[in-house]
């Protein structure tokens, strides 16, 4: 017959038990004394109740018998399952496989692999950005789209430049425009005011504001407008009026001939010539009035 070798925390788990039970055992046992004790100062007293006595002694053994197997038997179940129970619960240790070192080469052929994901990540990332970027700059211009845009869209530059309004002369047209817009210098003008006050459609007047964007004479910038995307058209080129030479002194100049940017000083140039600073002061000071 082959031993089973015990574990010694089953053989420690096992003596705790025996030693439980013995002492359970000892503690019946000083129990049963005291109880036989008891009966036999009983029977002495009532001796005409001898043989009610003995009946009941019989069942005492009995008993004594029954507990004293039971006991021993629960005790071997026990220590059979406590057993069992520890074998299945402690799982089998597998045996350590030593790790493998890597070699140099190894290493950097790993990094590199590791070094080329991550770039493929970040490439992958800046890609997905760019999109996002774009797309919501697509949205961004579909939202602030105007008939202006659609019409720029349509025409080419010269049939923009060669615009021509049915019966009307657009040199006349074009100073008038300018004009208006110039009386508010900086601030501009909304392009849709200009053209109620001119009576011209929304079609032709924005073609009219593309072609003089186009000559440099105006400027257009777009704008949020009740809700809705416009153009405000701010003067580049005020027209010249003639009430502003009224004065001058280069009309009744008489070095007039003589006078030239490129001329040195002392020679006459409108670049250091006294009488255009005055002109101009006294034509400033009257304008602020």
């Amino acid at each position: 017959m082959i031993k089973k070798e015990i574990d010694p925390e089953t053989a420690k788990e096992i003596k705790k038990e025996l030693a439980e039970l013995r002492t359970q055992l000892e503690i019946q046992k000083k129990t049963k004394k005291k109880s036989t004790k008891s009966k036999e100062a009983k029977t002495k007293k009532k001796s005409t109740k001898s043989k009610e006595a003995k009946t009941k002694k019989e069942p005492t053994k009995s008993k004594e018998a029954k507990t004293k197997k039971e006991p021993t038997k629960s005790k071997e179940a026990k220590t059979k399952k406590k057993s069992t129970k520890s074998k299945e619960a402690k799982p089998k240790k597998k045996p350590v496989k030593p790790k493998k070192k890597l070699t140099k080469a190894q290493l950097e052929k790993a990094k590199k692999i590791a070094k080329a994901e991550r770039e493929k990540v970040k490439q992958e990332v800046k890609a997905a950005k760019e999109k996002a970027e774009a797309e919501a700059k697509a949205a961004k211009e579909k939202a602030e789209r105007t008939h202006e845009d659609e019409l720029e869209e349509q025409f080419s530059d010269e049939q923009i430049r060669n615009f021509q309004i049915e019966k009307m002369d657009m040199d006349k047209l074009t100073n008038k425009v300018c004009e208006i817009i110039a009386d508010y210098e900086d601030k501009g003008i909304l392009q849709s005011d200009l053209w109620k006050k001119l009576k011209l459609n929304s079609r032709d007047g924005s073609r009219l504001a593309l072609r003089l964007e186009r000559r440099g004479l105006i400027t257009r910038e777009k704008i949020l407008q009740k809700g809705r995307w416009t153009y405000k058209l701010i003067i580049e080129q005020a027209p010249i009026k003639l009430e502003s030479l009224i004065d001058s002194p280069c009309l009744t100049c008489p070095v007039e001939q003589k006078c030239d940017f490129e001329n040195a000083y002392p020679e006459p140039s409108p670049l250091h010539c006294q009488l255009i600073e005055d002109w101009v002061a006294v034509d400033f000071s009257k304008k602020k009035k």
